[in-house]
């Protein structure tokens, strides 16, 4: 195939914000949609052959589908390809890229911002200010809320790809003891430097997660890991909202079982108005929720979307790059 020849949509474009996408234009046949809904995904598709998504859905039925007949590369906009049903692209010979790493340090220190959210609730005292309870204080201070010292607590990490390594080592130069666990149901031994993952939610301040979604890894942290808990520990969730039963975190934290949780990312994206954890976080001073943004320093997208095109050209070229399929 040549470069010129190729014919390419992003279905999501809107997701890379203000990060240009002109390159993509300039060098190839692209059309640019801000977003997509699933009805409008297969036409959208017609005579493309390739597609970047970041989010959108493409199942086995799109992926069978006539539309999808001349598609050959779908280059995910992501790390995480679960969007996209791997077997049945292998299955139509559909090659599928992402691009790994890519969002490092934009998540590792998002997930320390969480952290110190929930140890120090800078975020709750700056809306004190602007609602001007400090103005009206008798002292110079207020202590409305908590505060806690990360030096001298354990960080139990889940999940040590290159997120969770980064996130470590932030972690001890906050003067935190890290613990790191090994994969759950993992048969002793335990590999060097992992500890049990029972054994890991007993001791750990602060459990963090930075683990894939897959069959085995859905809602891993459900009743019976959020009782192995301290009371006064947190959670924090930078990677997949499936990794969390969601329901029985919001019970535990209403009922004192956890002392708070962070999470950027939901089981549905963007959430209903009546989503569990959104009506929750309206009631509940110990919930923090971000929009899934972790991931989404300027200098990550551009980062991002520069490894795409690489990974474009690489499939011009016959060469495999970052693939998973």
């Amino acid at each position: 195939m040549s470069v010129a020849g190729l014919r390419l949509v992003f279905l999501d474009a809107a997701t890379f914000g203000d990060v240009s996408l002109e390159h993509f234009s300039a060098d190839w046949d692209c059309t640019l949609h801000p977003s997509s809904s699933p009805d409008e995904v297969p036409d959208r598709l017609t005579g493309r052959d390739a597609v970047v998504v970041n989010k959108v859905t493409l199942d086995r039925n799109v992926l069978a589908s006539p539309e999808t007949r001349e598609l050959k590369l779908i280059a995910v906009a992501a790390t995480g390809t679960d969007n996209v049903d791997l077997e049945a692209a292998r299955a139509h010979g559909i090659r599928v890229c992402n691009v790994p790493r890519y969002a490092t340090q934009s998540v590792a220190q998002f997930t320390m911002a969480l952290i110190l959210e929930l140890a120090t609730h800078a975020g709750r005292y700056q809306q004190r200010v602007r609602a001007g309870a400090w103005q009206r204080s008798p002292m110079f201070t207020l202590l409305d809320y908590p505060a806690m010292e990360l030096c001298g607590k354990s960080l139990g990490i889940i999940g040590l790809g290159s997120i969770g390594q980064a996130v470590a080592g932030m972690a001890r130069s906050f003067g935190m003891e890290v613990l790191v666990s090994a994969r759950p149901n993992t048969p002793p031994p335990i590999p060097p430097g992992r500890m049990d993952f029972s054994d890991l939610l007993k001791r750990a301040d602060v459990v963090t997660l930075h683990c894939p979604l897959t069959p085995e890894t859905q809602n891993l942290i459900d009743s019976r890991a959020l009782s192995l808990m301290k009371p006064t520990a947190f959670l924090v969730n930078t990677a997949r909202g499936g990794l969390v039963h969601e329901g029985v975190l919001v019970e535990a934290l209403k009922q004192g079982r956890l002392a708070g949780a962070a999470l950027d990312v939901l089981s549905r994206e963007p959430p209903p108005a009546d989503h569990p954890v959104i009506v929750a976080s309206a009631e509940l001073e110990n919930l923090v929720v971000t929009p899934h943004c972790a991931w989404s320093a300027r200098e990550a997208r551009q980062r991002l979307l520069d490894e795409v095109a690489e990974n474009v050209r690489a499939f011009i070229s016959g060469a495999e790059r970052n693939c998973v399929v």
